[in-house]
């Protein structure tokens, strides 16, 4: 049984000020832009989606008010469209297919009919598009000079249940357009990215005794690294891609550990009789957890060189995930104890720095937040009303936005 409800609270899971206090208030102030499509090559279901994409992108880096009116024009025109005559920035585009039917595409932003930007892109594959508008926004950004959105071009890795205790593997963008099954068949869970170059993967296999094994991408090669009875799973990797933190329950007792990727040694962290799980790094030295201590699931954290153990949150009685980024954490909290209805999970940021919260969601179940590598957006899943969508958070802008998933249920996900 303790297994069991381990494997349940495992599942289910810097700023100029104090991230839990400090929000941009200025949606009003910001200025506008508007899109103009002159594209060619390309029949109106495909420009339909990569203008999509595009006002998406453009919307989650925060910085426009952006018009969602699909316009065509000619790339070379001197004016801009009679309708975008009052919009601050013009962002005027063409695709087309190059002698090897590579999708290019080339923008021009336009200030006042000034172009002041411009850049072209190409990608081998037309399916790939979601990456080269991710791009899009993420050079805009950096010319407008607003903080880095390297989080935009980095891939989501994901476990989606597809049938009883079948599974498949699948690598992402952040707004799921993209999807690529990497691995299928068998019960394959927790999938969790091995270092920055999200060029290999580690994950669970469930197919007899829990294995953790390791997926080379480029080589596809998979290597069996440590098995153990009753439950194991990678939470977390270290910033130098060195050290996992393992929840392991050799003896029925789920506890943290540590594996040396180098020397393939484990080490263990915590000796609690109860459940700790889901360890994620604050810092080299120090991880945040979820434990069972208190009679319930909370969050606490403890140096790796030390038995002490601090609690982090007094608020809520069911606090079953988190995810960590220096002194913020991010965790879920059951705000509701419905028998008969669904209950509702928010998300909540704390600093161990304050003792303020500030509450991130506010309906529905919201689980699985990761911290963005660089602690600017947090990725989590929102199930509402039957609806299950993949949200990016910015907590400095204090805004919220929605990608539905197209079907199955996800298990776990890494960032």
């Amino acid at each position: 049984m303790k297994i069991l409800f381990a494997f349940l609270l495992t599942s289910i899971i810097l700023f100029a000020g104090d991230a839990t206090i400090d929000v941009i208030k200025k949606v009003d102030s910001l200025p506008s832009l508007a899109l103009e499509d002159a594209s060619v090559n390309y029949d109106d279901t495909f420009k339909l989606q990569v203008f999509k994409s595009l006002v998406a992108d453009l919307n989650v880096i925060s910085i426009f008010n952006v018009d969602r009116h699909h316009r065509l024009a000619n790339f070379n025109d001197t004016d801009v469209l009679v309708e975008n005559k009052d919009v601050n920035y013009i962002l005027r585009y063409k695709m087309e297919e190059d002698d090897n039917g590579a999708l290019q595409i080339s923008i021009k932003l336009l200030q006042n009919t000034e172009e002041v930007f411009a850049k072209s892109y190409r990608v081998g594959k037309q399916e790939l598009y979601v990456f080269v508008s991710h791009a899009i926004a993420y050079d805009i950004n950096e010319f407008m000079g607003e903080p880095s959105v390297e989080w935009m071009k980095r891939k989501v890795i994901f476990s989606r249940i597809v049938g009883p205790k079948q599974s498949e593997i699948v690598i992402s963008d952040y707004t799921l357009r993209y999807q690529h099954v990497i691995l299928k068949g068998g019960f394959n869970v927790f999938p969790k990215w091995a270092d920055n170059r999200q060029k290999g993967f580690y994950y669970t296999s469930l197919d007899g005794k829990p294995t953790l094994k390791f997926v080379n991408i480029t080589t596809g090669k998979i290597e069996s690294l440590i098995s153990s009875d009753g439950m194991l799973v990678c939470s977390d990797v270290s910033t130098d891609g060195n050290t996992l933190l393992l929840t392991m329950a050799p003896k029925g007792q789920p506890d943290i550990y540590t594996y040396n990727v180098k020397t393939k040694k484990t080490k263990r962290v915590t000796t609690y009789s109860g459940i700790d799980v889901n360890a994620q790094f604050m810092s080299k030295d120090k991880i945040v957890f979820i434990s069972s201590r208190l009679g319930y699931p909370n969050v606490f954290s403890k140096r790796l060189d030390s038995n002490e153990v601090e609690q982090l949150v007094y608020y809520g009685k069911n606090n079953s995930a988190c995810t960590a980024h220096g002194e913020y954490v991010v965790y879920k909290a059951r705000e509701t104890s419905n028998n008969f209805s669904e209950n509702t999970f928010n998300l909540h940021l704390i600093s161990t720095k304050t003792d303020f919260i500030r509450r991130l969601t506010a309906t529905g179940v919201n689980e699985f937040p990761r911290f963005s590598k660089d602690g600017d957006a947090i990725i989590f899943i929102k199930n509402y009303k039957n609806q299950s969508s993949i949200g990016i958070m910015r907590l400095k802008y204090n805004k919220n936005y929605l990608f539905p998933l197209r079907y199955g249920r996800v298990q776990s996900m890494d960032w």
